[in-house]
């Protein structure tokens, strides 16, 4: 696990490599052990390394082939890569370490681009390709590791890295807020469009590559997420859950140093922990509140069961709050998903006794595991009315008073496309609109973005496209970012075996009711998971990661810090200050819940001073 910068085409006047030296220290955190750098006329890139694999100076980066013609930089893991040398060896390529990196630059070197489609991993990385001039970056199939470029500078030079902080060192960078960012980020609490919260700046997308040559950028898609259900048993699905999942585990387990696995109540994490038996695992919960914010208990009697020592981490309030400004220093972009707070805590303490810790991250995007996609028995019924039935009924309950009854009739006139915008919703369109200020309210609606998505699977039942739209989504750009971002604060790699391509391929076949009924989510996996794990763990209803922040703004000490905050002058900027404070205020007074709108505004705002105001 590490990061990397780069820049080409730089035509105004700099030290080189003060530069870059300057924007690997704003990512050192990735990659503590070691640093290197490759100049020339066109190109400079920089590495960060953490070492995980060949912990010999062999293998650090940048990395060369033969010849020196190519030069990698590379974040992430390839596991298939002890098969692949081998391929590779047999065709005449040289190693001249036991890395996994290396077959990337032997691979393209073989194969072009298409080295893409044989690796089985984690990654984002680059290639410049001195003899045809060209920069080759991709990242991998599922978004698990970042990727961020632009050519928003002064020269219109190329800049590219793990890290959008990285950035800002360049002399040539111009670091500007992009407006139309926010007013989508308050309904998905994620930066949810490809072009990020700094103007110019933007995300590779998952499983895409990029090639830079002489100003110009091309793009392309290499693979796609979709699902193509195959008929046959459960008891058949369950066996090849529970083969594709033993072997992930086995790859994902590959390291030269200590390895270890965060853990929760659930079946995702308690599945991988009970998989792989690591010597240790990471659990941290909230004590000051319900038993709802604190799953520390069910994860120490697991390990106790799996004979696995467990560490846990109580978190107060204060830590919360103290830290947040770091968190969202580290996020690149505002993040108000609560959970990223826990998770911070949980890399911290998996830091203090491993390198590398694997997660339940994925399976239910793939498996079918939100309450989201569960279709009620009384809506499978209504259903059955022809659909222009249902959908002039649904127009006139919209005209009456709001309640149990005329939502339920509303919803069963609606396609799926019009209803689900991905797990998390915060505001509502209308109410995001209600609090900003014009200049603010210009971004993309948050239909717009996801009919793009939904409109290449325009055949596929209600929930593939819900697990579709969410693999497109909410997956890179909230679960995985913040797993990636969290872990990489503390150094430490965090992988998830659950998305790994064959576990991907195996899920896509699984017929939708195997997945999601009207009992169950997850219902295969659940039966797979039952071979190692207790029933009780395997049947358990997912909970999340849940934060107690809507007792946190009840209490006047925080109600004070936020409200500070709402009425700022900075904060007047953007928002409504007066709707903000009223939103609190009601919260405060227990009028009404809107802990995740004041959340989502005070991230922003802090995140916002970090990057614009402190920097």
């Amino acid at each position: 696990m590490c990061g990397f910068v780069g820049f080409a085409d730089t035509t105004v006047s700099i030290d080189t490599v003060k530069t870059i030296n300057d924007m690997m220290n704003a990512i050192v955190h990735r990659g503590p052990d070691h640093a290197g750098v490759h100049t020339d006329e066109a190109v400079t890139f920089g590495f960060r390394r953490l070492k995980i694999i060949d912990l010999s100076d062999e293998a650090s980066q940048p990395l060369y082939n033969e010849d020196k013609s190519c030069v990698l930089v590379f974040n992430g893991e390839i596991y298939n890569y002890q098969e692949l040398r081998v391929i590779l060896q047999e065709k005449g390529h040289i190693f001249k370490s036991q890395c996994d990196s290396e077959v990337l630059i032997h691979g393209y070197e073989e194969y072009g681009v298409d080295v893409l489609n044989k690796l089985r991993g984690m990654f984002a990385f680059a290639i410049w390709d001195i003899k045809n001039e060209v920069i080759f970056i991709a990242r991998d199939f599922l978004g698990i590791k970042p990727l961020y470029y632009t050519q928003n500078t002064e020269d219109h030079s190329f800049l590219f890295g793990s890290e959008i902080k990285s950035f800002l060192p360049h002399p040539s960078f111009k670091k500007e807020l992009n407006k139309d960012a926010l007013k989508p980020y308050l309904t998905f609490q994620y930066s949810v469009l490809d072009e990020t919260f700094f103007k110019g700046v933007y995300k590779l997308k998952p499983a895409h590559y990029l090639l830079y040559k002489k100003g110009e950028i091309k793009i392309q898609r290499y693979w796609d997420p979709r699902f193509d259900e195959k008929e046959n048993t459960l008891e058949y699905y369950v066996e090849q859950i529970k083969q594709t999942m033993e072997e992930s585990v086995q790859y994902h387990k590959i390291s030269d140093v200590k390895v270890g696995s965060f853990l929760s109540g659930g079946i995702d994490s308690s599945y991988i922990a009970a998989l792989l038996k690591p010597n240790k695992t990471f659990s941290v919960g909230f004590d000051q509140y319900e038993a709802m914010f604190n799953e520390t208990n069910l994860a120490k009697e697991l390990s106790d069961i799996l004979e696995i020592d467990n560490y846990k981490k109580m978190i107060s309030a204060d830590e919360c709050f103290d830290m947040l400004p770091t968190i969202q220093y580290h996020m690149d972009e505002p993040q108000s998903n609560p959970s990223s707070v826990p998770l911070y805590f949980l890399a911290e303490l998996a830091s203090k006794h491993v390198t590398v810790t694997l997660s339940g991250e994925g399976a239910d995007e793939i498996f079918g595991g939100y309450v989201w996609y569960q279709i009620s028995r009384k809506m499978s019924m209504y259903q059955k009315i022809p659909y222009k039935i249902r959908r002039s009924i649904s127009t006139l309950a919209k005209t009456l008073p709001e309640n149990k009854l005329t939502t339920f009739l509303v919803k069963g006139g609606q396609r799926i496309e019009e209803k689900f915008i991905g797990q998390a919703k915060v505001f509502e369109e209308k109410d995001a609109l209600d609090i900003l200020k014009d200049e603010y309210k210009k971004g993309p609606s948050i239909y717009k973005i996801t009919q793009e998505i939904y409109d290449r699977v325009p055949d596929q039942d209600d929930v593939t496209k819900m697990q579709y739209l969410d693999l497109n989504l909410w997956l890179p750009g909230d679960i995985l970012l913040k797993a990636d971002k969290m872990s990489m604060a503390h150094s430490i790699e965090l992988r998830v075996p659950f998305l790994d391509k064959e576990v991907m391929s195996t899920a896509s076949q699984i017929p939708s009711p195997y997945r999601v009924n009207h009992t169950n989510t997850k219902h295969v996996l659940r039966q797979a998971a039952k071979e190692v794990l207790p029933n009780e763990w395997a049947d358990r209803l997912k909970v999340g990661f849940p934060v107690p922040i809507r007792h946190w703004f009840r209490e006047e000490k925080y109600y004070k810090i936020v409200k500070q905050l709402f009425e700022s002058d900075m904060a007047k900027e953007f928002f409504d200050t007066e709707a903000l404070v009223k939103y609190l205020d009601d919260h405060y007074t227990s009028k009404n819940n809107h802990a995740r709108y004041i959340w989502t505004v005070y991230v922003f705002l802090i995140w916002y001073k970090k990057f614009f105001v402190e920097l």
